[in-house]
């Protein structure tokens, strides 16, 4: 792995638990020699990330489309930042200069990029590892609606369990050196 997309809020949430956490993950990128790929955003925890990862000595490199630069949103200080013109493009490149997804806090922008690269893992048009930093339960009702599926046939349990879940950034981090993709869901292969 060189490089890991970080998705997470532009705000930075109402539990100071997460701003420690978006720190926390830029840094632990840094330390371990990995590139944060991430929106571009100079706001909430996409800030704090990229702020801290580059503190600690790494490169953040992040993917924001036109419009959001002109409303001058980005961050100026990144070691790259692609400006492109949709956020359809946006999720593109940011999928194709990532070896991994890790989702901290965040909304429905949040939800939908992380969603977008698991179905993409599950088809098998990558086999790039996804996870959460748990930040104080944060995503335990969302497991729980991931397993809610599975549980009624929407998704076989394998796909559920190709995703990771932690409480720090290191810990996820030790998973995805690990982990082996399922075979792509119509490859005819039984998960």
């Amino acid at each position: 792995m060189k490089s890991i997309c970080v998705y997470c809020g532009s705000s930075p949430g109402t539990d100071p638990k997460f701003l420690e956490a978006a720190l926390a993950c830029g840094t632990a990128l840094a330390k371990a020699g990995l590139t944060l790929v991430y929106g571009g955003g100079r706001v909430g925890l996409m800030g704090a990330v990229a702020d801290a990862a580059l503190a600690a000595g790494g490169r953040a490199v992040g993917v924001m489309p036109k419009d959001l630069v002109d409303q001058e949103i980005a961050h100026r200080g990144l070691s790259e930042l692609h400006v492109v013109a949709s956020m359809h493009e946006r999720k593109l490149k940011m999928a194709e200069l990532s070896d991994g997804f890790l989702c901290l806090p965040g909304g429905p922008g949040t939800y939908e990029e992380i969603f977008e690269q698991w179905t993409w893992a599950l088809l098998g048009i990558h086999a790039k590892p996804c996870g959460f930093v748990n930040v104080s339960g944060y995503y335990d009702r969302l497991r729980d609606l991931i397993q809610h599926t599975a549980d009624n046939g929407f998704i076989g349990q394998t796909y559920v369990d190709m995703l990771v879940y932690a409480d720090s950034t290191e810990a996820v981090l030790d998973a995805f050196r690990g982990y082996v993709a399922p075979p792509p869901k119509w490859s005819g292969a039984k998960p």
